[in-house]
Formats: structure tokens, sequence, C-alpha cells
């Protein structure tokens, strides 16, 4: 083939093509379970994180809600993915070699929000939230009725087990924040006056994104070291339809999606899809929840 811009070009168009297509048919989970947010800028701040303006009874002036008592920040992150193809195989027509190359480019790009997103679920047990507190944790402080007592809500299961995940998907607000700076980007560097192609032969492909996951809403969440057990999700399920918003107001969490990773997969499907319990009565449990079975709880 011969080598100049035009040529070059289309080579580009072509790769791109390749990891669009990945892209496009790469299976996600993670805009199941996240609240994407666009951002702006470095870092967003969510300062309203841990309010939630209920409605009440209007008597007197309004009650404003502040939307500033925490802040927590999410730092967006820089992510790439690069290969070099040699001239030589682009002169020598070798083209179609690459092209699965890039179609996996574009399946790991598409599948990087899962990683990082069930990952930071996964880490949820060691790792802070807004306030303060491990995301999992025993002793989350709210305010009770009075206003002026605080008391301690847990959203975990102890245990040393292969943990598993309880969400409320269905409101507006999520447990995980997607982030998203700049969008996973296709990229290349073919100009022969590039100091790398000069001096390598080689030309650059690649794929760049500014992105990042961080913790929403501890109340809309539940994990479990325990046994994954009908026993231990009907617990899950019933402490987290019991939380409490500060004030003592029942939040009216529903949960929706049971996370677990492949090893837990067999007695999520008995829980959730078997229309019979291990003793053979009818099955409580069945359809009360999505199942997603991710490997990125086990890495």
């Amino acid at each position: 083939m011969l080598i100049n811009s035009q040529n070059l070009d289309l080579i580009f168009k072509g790769f791109k093509a390749v990891y669009s297509d990945a892209t496009i048919n790469a299976p996600v989970n993670y805009d199941k379970v996240a609240m994407v947010v666009p951002s702006a800028s470095r870092d967003e701040t969510y300062g309203w994180l841990g309010e939630f303006p209920q409605m009440r009874e209007w008597i007197g002036p309004r009650q404003i809600k502040s939307l500033s008592a925490h802040d927590f920040t999410i730092k967006n992150l820089t992510f790439e993915s690069t290969v070099e193809v040699p001239r030589n195989a682009i002169s020598d027509d070798r083209i179609g070699i690459f092209k699965p190359m890039f179609a996996e480019m574009g399946q790991m790009a598409r599948r990087h929000p899962d990683e990082l997103v069930f990952g930071l679920l996964k880490s949820g047990f060691d790792t802070l939230c807004y306030d303060g507190q491990s995301f999992f944790d025993t002793d989350h402080p709210v305010l009770d009725k009075s206003g002026t007592t605080t008391v301690t809500i847990s959203n975990m299961q102890a245990g040393t087990g292969e943990p598993w995940f309880l969400l409320d998907t269905s409101r507006a607000v999520r447990p995980i924040i997607w982030q998203e700076r700049e969008p996973y980007e296709f990229q290349g560097i073919t100009d022969a006056t590039d100091e790398r192609v000069f001096m390598l032969d080689k030309y650059l492909y690649g794929v760049r994104a500014r992105v990042n996951a961080g913790f929403g809403l501890w109340q809309l969440a539940f994990g479990s070291k325990a046994e994954l057990t009908a026993g231990n999700y009907a617990a899950a399920r019933a402490a987290m339809q019991g939380f409490r918003a500060a004030g003592g107001r029942v939040l009216g969490v529903t949960p929706t999606v049971l996370v677990v990773p492949p090893t837990l997969e067999e007695q999520a499907l008995q829980i959730l899809n078997a229309t019979q319990n291990e003793v053979g009565a009818s099955n409580v449990w069945s359809k009360t929840a999505d199942l997603i079975v991710t490997p990125y709880l086990s890495a």
C-alpha cells in the first residue's frame, strides 16, 4: 500500500470503525447502578449528599434545607490505552491482522466504567463516603426524630465470604456516581514529522478518557460478607427498607438490584429465580430484584 496522508486517514477511520463497533456491542452494567454525572472541571464537589428534601405540612414559613452540609469531592482521573502499528505492516497490506486488537480495545474501553464502578463497590467496606464513615459500615451517624440526638445505622453484614450487594437504583440519585469529564476517544498519530514516527517508523493508536467513579448515598446500598442465603438476603432487604433520614423520616428505600461475583451466581439465581426454595416450599423472594453478576467484584 502506498503510504500517504490520504491512505493513512482511511486506515485511521477503518481502525476507529472497528473500535466503535466493539464499544457499541460490549455489554455493560455500570449504568444500571450508577448515576451518570457530566463534569466541567478537574473535580466535582457534591455538597448535597446526605440531604433529603422531604415533604412536610406547610405550617409557618418554609423550612429551607441546606445543600452544603457535606463536602464530598470526586477528582477526575485520566486513563489511556495505546498500541503501535509498524509502518511496514501498513505498507505490506497487513492491516487486517490488527483489527481484532482494536476491537478488543473498544471492548475494554466500554467495560472500563464497569471495572471502576464495581471495583469501587467492593472497596466500600474500607473506603470513606460523605459522612466520614466507610461506605458500608455499622455506625453511620444520623439525627433521630428529635433532631438533637445522634443514632447510628448499619448498612452491612459482617462475615468472611465473598461480598455481595443489594442496591436501590429506582431513584434519580443512586449509590454510585459515574463522573465523566472527557469521554472515551479514539486517537492516532500518523504524521511523518512526528518525532516518534520518524525515529521508530511506527504509528500510534489509542483511546483516552478523563473519568472517575465515586460514592453517592450509602442509604441506597447494603453490603454483605455473610453467606448469601435467603435469610441474609431478607435481613438486608428489611434493613434497607427501614433506613431513615435525619429527623426520623422514613426514606422509602426499595432494593431493586442484587450484585454478586461469579462465585455466588448459583446462590443468587436460587434466591431470585427459583420458584421453590431448598425445602420445596414456594420461594417468596423470587423476582424481588434484578441480578447483576460481575467479575469485577473478584478482581
